[in-house]
């Protein structure tokens, strides 16, 4: 029997797996590099070992230095959670030979799936199925441009290793294949040390649907439903749900039966998911298996009630499944939102720093947290910048969607910039709310980027009334200061103007029992609360029904965020109101000469020279960053002037890079 476990993962999953270790009563082991010395998974198991420097290649993707820490502490067992070695064949065998358990299935259906143009030959033989394409290798560009041609455009560049949107390129065109495959191959090099490229038909209007395997060493295999994944942007997943609204019993039927052949023509065992690419018309096509928990494992876990973590363990075990394909029943409904350390509002750039206020909406039994991090920890440009899973469930969809919505909004994120805005508009698009999803929603419904235009708020009554009543707190608080300059003594008063974005509104504010009235614009609105200063969370009601609203106050403003929209609100007296309308506002620096970094991260290329002439979509450099590479682009024509950042240079946010004549 399994009785100690390590880790070989970081975040948020090593934290989940430890979760469910304790649970069965099982010790648990994490490794850390340099960067994740005071980690939260370092402090969540029962002992923790250094394996080396930040860098991943040197550190989490070192095998033989974390098979020596299995033996140096003991640990009979090995869960690799999700990226770095969890699809790795070799790290499986090299812990196979020394008597270590690996958590996973064996290495041979690791290593068969693993490769996406063996894995697409083995579908087509158990009868799943398949996408039109080229299942060889691509030698060159040229190559490329050949076979993308006889397949006809679009067509999809994947890296043979890949997952997890790395080392992917649409091409719709001769030029983008051939750029496409050169960073496809570079990025999946960088990424998994094998550049090899394999190109298919790219499916217009697609869903990604995929079915959740268990298997164990006995021959039983079951299929735990579907999740819908097709809310992604740059091929990265952003919001999964199970049950898909799109598939009907049929359909899961069908994809199940599939999925199920596949995983028994590889005799595969533990968890496992098979991805599937859906047309408009329900036709569904084989994409990948991916051999290792998946992110969005936990809506699984919410609509069928079984802890897919200790399924794994169990199977390693060596016990049989403990369900039947019989008892698995789908309930409810469940959501998962990604919260990434990324500035949805500058082209969803990475962001890195610490996070100096770190509060996650309570869990209870409709919300869930799997987060990596905490209150003081440091979001690193090492590695992936997710923060953490935020999952809730409800008897039905539309249920799961209103518990996210009052979850986002309480989700508290302070030093490091973060999607949740993204998030809660989301949660808000009638595309969304219908069930309307393709993998392209994101680029056609935000084709010029995401902007604070695309969440107003959708009651603007409330966060007048809201930020009314916070001001009326703080005034009638400093009307009790003693020891007030005569004369100059701060007044209670009634009648105040609320400022957000330029426009005036007059507000009335009376003291009521728990809270105020606020009578604006011919209406009177019943603000309730206990809240008291310094809390970040404002929470009460607004008319009898339940809100929170993040507040924060900087200088003469409150920053008030809600529903994905966030406001700089300041309060004035009629006559401060009267007079600042006549304020000059500051002007910000003209930037337009200068090549910004969008990022914190690594310049890997500069394609320039000083007095070098540039032409409009010419590349000017390549930024790394969360193991992502960005191509910098001329916005216009003109000439260099002067490099202010060489190859190899980290990176902060907004750093120039080169600045032209």
């Amino acid at each position: 029997m399994i009785k100690k476990i390590l880790v070989a993962n970081r975040g948020e999953i090593a934290c989940r797996v430890f979760k469910t270790a304790r649970k069965l009563g099982i010790d648990t082991v994490a490794v850390y590099s340099d960067a994740d010395r005071g980690a939260l998974h370092v402090q969540t198991a029962d002992e923790a070992v250094h394996i080396g420097p930040a860098a991943s290649s040197e550190s989490y993707l070192v095998a033989d230095r974390i098979i020596q820490v299995c033996q140096d502490t003991g640990a009979q067992a090995v869960h690799p959670g999700y990226g770095f070695l969890s699809e790795n064949a070799g790290f499986a065998r090299a812990l196979q030979q020394r008597g270590i358990v690996f958590i996973g299935p064996g290495p041979d259906a690791i290593e068969a799936m693993g490769d996406k143009i063996t894995s697409k030959k083995l579908a087509e033989e158990a009868g799943v199925n398949t996408i039109p394409g080229f299942a060889g290798v691509i030698e060159n560009s040229d190559h490329a441009v050949e076979v993308a041609t006889g397949i006809g455009y679009p067509v999809m560049l994947k890296a043979s290793a890949g997952g997890g949107g790395k080392g992917m390129r649409v091409a719709w065109n001769d030029d983008e294949c051939r750029d496409g495959f050169q960073r496809a191959a570079s990025e999946a090099l960088s990424s998994f040390g094998d550049d090899r490229i394999f190109i298919e038909k790219f499916i217009e209007e697609p869903r990604h649907i995929e079915i959740q395997v268990i298997a164990d060493e006995h021959g039983n295999i079951v299929y735990l439903g579907e999740r819908e994944c097709s809310i992604q942007r740059r091929h990265q997943k952003v919001i999964e749900e199970a049950p898909s609204p799109f598939v009907d019993e049929v359909m899961r039927t069908a994809m199940g039966e599939q999925a199920v052949a596949l995983a028994e023509a590889v005799h595969y065992k533990s968890a496992g998911t098979v991805e599937f690419i859906v047309d408009a018309d329900k036709n569904f096509y084989f994409l990948e298996m991916n051999t290792r928990l998946q992110v969005e494992h936990p809506v699984t876990e919410f609509v069928t009630g079984l802890d897919l973590v200790e399924l794994m363990i169990r199977v390693a075990n060596g016990e049989k499944l403990p369900v039947t394909q019989g008892d698995v029943s789908i309930n409810g409904s469940a959501i998962e939102c990604r919260v990434y350390a990324e500035d949805p509002f500058r082209n969803f750039m990475p962001s890195t720093g610490r996070l100096f206020r770190y509060l996650p909406p309570e869990e209870n039994a409709h919300v869930r947290v799997d987060t990596g991090v905490f209150e003081g920890g440091e979001v690193s440009m090492y590695y992936d910048p997710l923060i953490a899973k935020l999952v809730t469930h409800g008897a039905t969809r539309d249920q799961a969607i209103e518990h996210m919505r009052e979850a986002l909004d309480r989700y508290y994120i302070r030093g490091v910039a973060h999607n949740i805005s993204f998030l809660a508009a989301l949660m808000l698009h009638p595309r969304f709310i219908e069930g309307r999803l393709s993998t392209n929603l994101i680029a056609e419904e935000y084709p010029d980027g995401f902007h604070a235009s695309d969440v107003p708020h959708e009651d603007p009554a409330k966060i007048i009334a809201v930020a009314a009543s916070i001001n009326r707190h703080y005034r009638d608080r400093a009307a009790k200061i003693t020891g007030q300059m005569p004369g100059h003594e701060r007044e209670v008063r009634d009648n105040w103007v609320v400022v957000i974005d330029g426009q005036y509104h007059p507000v009335s504010v009376t003291v009521a029992d728990g809270g105020h009235d606020i009578e604006y614009n011919g209406e009177v609105f019943a603000v309730r609360s206990d809240w008291q200063f310094g809390r970040p969370l404002f929470e009460g009601t607004f008319n009898g029904v339940e809100l929170c609203v993040q507040v924060e106050r900087r200088d003469m403003s409150y920053m008030l965020f809600h529903g994905g929209s966030e406001a700089a609100v300041m309060v004035l007296t009629p006559r401060v109101a009267e007079l600042y309308q006549h304020m000059p506002i500051k002007q910000p620096p003209d930037m337009s000469k200068f090549l910004l970094s969008p990022m914190p991260g690594l310049l890997t290329s500069l394609a320039v020279k000083p007095e070098q002439e540039v032409k409009t979509g010419e590349e000017i450099a390549v930024v790394e960053a969360m193991k992502m590479e960005n191509t910098l682009r001329a916005e216009r024509d003109g000439k260099v002037l002067t490099i202010h950042a060489w190859p190899g240079d980290t990176l902060a946010v907004d750093q120039p890079i080169v600045e032209f004549a």
